[in-house]
């Protein structure tokens, strides 16, 4: 982001697979509105150019390496968010695992690999943090996909992951509202720039979805940031269990996002 502000002053947010694409986004723009900021991922060597991005923005930030698939590891990463940045406010749940394959040639541990970081780390997290989010009220964001609403050839695993977290918004926010906790989610169709459109996609389909989407490109990083923004702030504070569309409405017009 361009610009300070205080949107997000005095709060702590942890984001999950914040170490780089729309994750790091996300943190840097919660960053420069105030946020101090954990990121956690798999590898350290992910997270520690972010986090150095984090703290020249003068913010207080760390980073923890884990697994979103090991419990006691999510925990381990709450804990030290705590010890070192005093409080947890927003839980952005980014962390995910991707890749094409047809059904037909999916193996079982794939499918349940991608489900496992997606879906279920998702719930690991969110669990995790939910006393220290009891405490004083606060705000989860669920990073999910347009995948599931497309019926996108290659991504049966991805799209029942998706699935399962908006089903998982739309529950924890009726169970956790009553505590001060907003939960709501941000589903991205393709965003230029990222690591996920050169694995997943052709040439051929980001051409197709640039010519589909009625706004005429794909999402930015920042298009993505700034949609948390809103979310993560009391700008939203009547928003609860909504999974946002950010693409520009091309969920509206095609299926063909990823494919052959």
């Amino acid at each position: 982001m361009s610009f300070q502000s205080d949107l997000l002053k005095g709060h702590v947010a942890l984001v999950t697979g914040g170490g780089t694409g729309i994750c790091r986004g996300i943190a840097l723009a919660f960053a420069a509105h105030g946020c101090d900021v954990a990121i956690t991922s798999r590898r350290l060597e992910h997270l520690e150019p972010a986090v150095a991005e984090l703290r020249a923005t003068g913010r207080r930030a760390m980073a923890a390496a884990a697994d979103v698939r090991d419990p006691a590891a999510v925990e381990g990463v709450i804990s030290s968010t705590i010890a070192e940045l005093g409080r947890l406010d927003i839980l952005v749940n980014g962390a995910a695992g991707n890749f094409v394959c047809r059904a037909e040639n999916l193996s079982p541990n794939g499918f349940g690999a991608v489900v496992d970081i997606d879906l279920k780390g998702t719930f690991h997290v969110t669990r995790a943090a939910l006393p220290h989010l009891k405490a004083h009220g606060g705000s989860v964001l669920n990073i999910s996909a347009t995948l599931p609403y497309l019926g996108t050839m290659g991504q049966s695993h991805a799209a029942a992951a998706k699935a399962g977290i908006d089903s998982l918004t739309r529950t924890l926010a009726c169970e956790w509202g009553p505590y001060g906790i907003r939960v709501n989610g941000i589903a991205p169709g393709p965003v230029e720039g990222t690591e996920g459109v050169r694995r997943l996609t052709s040439e051929q389909s980001r051409d197709a979805a640039i010519r589909d989407c009625p706004l005429g490109r794909m999402a930015t990083i920042d298009d993505v940031a700034n949609a948390a923004l809103y979310l993560c702030s009391n700008a939203a504070s009547f928003v609860n269990g909504v999974t946002l569309v950010v693409d520009g409405g091309l969920w509206l017009r095609s299926s063909r996002i990823l494919g052959d």
